[in-house]
Order: structure tokens, then sequence, then C-alpha cells
């Protein structure tokens, strides 16, 4: 039985909160599905895992950024066929957004497609990525170049998995959820600032942000599944933080890089005349709580540069983003990518903006 259930263009697909993961994933395993599996995840739940799914339907990767590549995904494909994997057969992601990226890229394009189940062990995939449809992988530098829509079947959510992350991977994953919130103005913005320290002590706390945040984004993606308009403004953030990933070869975490990009897009507002100062002091106020630490004077502006020129939603010289007249009211445009921008966005990464709280 699902919690809810989400609608695509594909087929509809369900989110499940579970107590017990191996429960449904014996279940899949039992219809003859293959695992492919975080070797982090795998290490921390060994025995429970083999308990569920044999070790030879079990593939175990390094869950990091430059997996996602068609050389790995040929490599994960070869390893499936090479096994007899035939196309009634199901595959699932047991691990967070790399693995979900993986999984559904080669479930989109083995045997003209087939079907897979996920189980989201992060926060960035519990409170975002487990829905929508996404699926992407990397070309060389350029980041999510390649990919298409093609939803799971079901997906199940335990949140016992965020027990054992590293903070820094709830601070990623707060970086998403508030970017939600952002989007909708939503209530449980000031709260979660003002809980923000305690939900790092308590992950149980995080089931209501969570929920908050697939909530608004099944809002969206319901009718705007294929990012053709109001999903774009989920890129709030991203664009930005895409670039500072990369430029710092993912030494700042994904959530974390959105955040500073979701800073740096209200900069931009402000210097625009969008956003007014007092809106843009009170969100950066908010939004600094979850600043990595990393020292961004070290950051090389040209390669930073290059980074934003390579974006996939830029039009002719243009740099697509999306800008904020303040929260609930996110705004596309096509920025000219040239010297008044690069300055606009020097002065930001010069600024004493970026200074990271050591109390935190």
């Amino acid at each position: 039985m699902s919690d809810f259930m989400i609608k695509s263009l594909r087929k509809e697909y369900g989110v499940s909160f579970v107590n017990d993961f191996t429960v449904p994933l014996k279940e899949a395993t039992d219809e003859g599905a293959f695992v492919i599996c975080d070797s982090k995840v795998f290490d921390l739940y060994r025995d429970r895992i083999l308990n569920a799914v044999t070790q030879e339907r079990c593939l175990i990767i390094e869950a990091l950024e430059t997996a996602k590549t068609i050389e790995k995904c040929k490599e994960i494909i070869e390893l499936l066929v090479d096994a007899k994997m035939r196309r009634n057969q199901k595959l699932i992601a047991l691990g967070g957004g790399v693995i979900q990226d993986i999984t559904a890229f080669i479930a989109s394009i083995l045997y003209r497609g087939i079907g897979w189940k996920f189980f989201p062990t992060t926060l960035l995939a519990q409170g975002d990525s487990c829905i929508g449809s996404k699926t992407s992988i990397n070309l060389g530098t350029k980041k999510n170049i390649l990919g298409n829509f093609y939803p799971p079947d079901q997906i199940f959510i335990d949140s016992e998995f965020l027990e054992s992350l590293a903070a820094g991977d709830i601070q990623s994953g707060i970086g998403e959820i508030l970017h939600f919130y952002y989007y909708s103005n939503s209530p449980l913005i000031t709260k979660l600032i003002k809980n923000y320290h305690n939900v790092l002590a308590d992950r149980k706390l995080l089931r209501e942000y969570t929920q908050e945040s697939l909530a608004i984004k099944k809002s969206v993606i319901e009718v705007d599944e294929f990012d053709k308009g109001e999903r774009n403004k989920f890129n709030y953030g991203h664009t930005f933080g895409h670039a500072l990933e990369t430029i710092t070869d993912y030494g700042v975490r994904h959530g974390q890089a959105v955040t500073v990009g979701m800073d740096l897009a209200n900069y931009l507002s402000l210097k625009f005349g969008l956003l007014p100062q007092e809106q843009f002091d009170e969100m950066h106020a908010q939004l600094s709580v979850n600043f990595p630490d990393y020292d961004f004077n070290s950051c090389n502006m040209d390669l930073y540069f290059d980074a934003l020129s390579k974006d996939k939603k830029n039009i002719g010289t243009n740099l697509g983003c999306i800008l904020s007249e303040g929260p609930g009211r996110l705004v596309r445009k096509q920025v000219p990518f040239d010297n008044v921008l690069k300055e606009s966005i020097r002065s930001y990464f010069t600024s004493k903006l970026l200074q990271f709280d050591t109390e935190k």
C-alpha cells in the first residue's frame, strides 16, 4: 500500500514510507530483480541486504559523481546481460541520487526499457530526487547532460538510512529541501532554520520536512513532468550550484552548492532590482546557516564562468537561470553572459557574504 501516488504520463507510481526496507526488497528480489547498491550502504547493512537478495544479484558500486558516465553504465549493462537478466526482470536502486541516476538510465535503455524500483538512502533522494522521473548522467565535465524521463515502478522510503549519514550529507539534503520551500514560500522555512541543529542531531525529525518537500514537488511535476514550464523554477540555485560543484571537483556537496547557488541568485536579483535589500538580507541569514565550510577565495572564477557557459539551460550567449523576487516568487531569466554579469558574480565571491559560521 502506497502512502501517496505520483501521476506520470508514462505511468502512475507510488511512494511508501516503510519501517524495514528489507521486506519490500525481498519481495522484489523474489521476483528475480537485480540490485544496484551503493558500496557504503552495502557495508553498513550487508547482512540484512544479503538476507533479502543473493550476492549474485547484487551489483556493488562506489556511488561517486564520477561514476555517472556512459562507460560505467556500459560496464554494468554487460554484467547484467552476462548474468542473463531478462526483459521481465526489474532493477532495484539501493542508494542515493548517483545510484538512482545510474539505475534509472540503464533501466530506460536496456532491452528498450525495463522496470525499476527505488530505495533512497540519502536525504537528498528521500526529500527530492526520488520523484519526478528525471535520470541524468555526465559527459566529461558536463554535468547531467545525458538523460531522459523514466519513472520507477515504486519508491520505498525508510528513514533508518538517515541515521548513518554524516552531518554533511544531511546538510546537503537540507539545501534541496529549502529550495522547494523558497519556491512555494512554505511556512516550514523558518521552522527548519530554527530547528537546524536539532534535525542534525535527531534524524527522526526530518520526516515532516521531507514530506513537505515531496508534496511541493508533486504539485508541480504532475502538471509539468517534462520540465517545459513551471518545473523550470526548481532550477533555482542549481545553475550556479552545479558550476560550483564542478570547479571544486565535488568538494562542495550538491545541496550545499545549491544553497550557495540560491544565495548568489538572490544577490544577482538584488543587483538587477528584482529583490529588495531587506528581503535579500532575511533570505541570506537563513541560507547562510547551511553554507559549507569551504574557502571560496580559492575558486578559479574563469573555470566557474566556463562551467556556467556549458549549462544545458543556456540559450545562445545568454545564461539560463532562476532569479527571485522573494519567497514564492521565482522568475525565469535569460541573462546576457557579459562582463556585467561576470563582475557581479565576482563581487559576490569576493564579498564577506560567504564567510562560514564557525558556530554551526
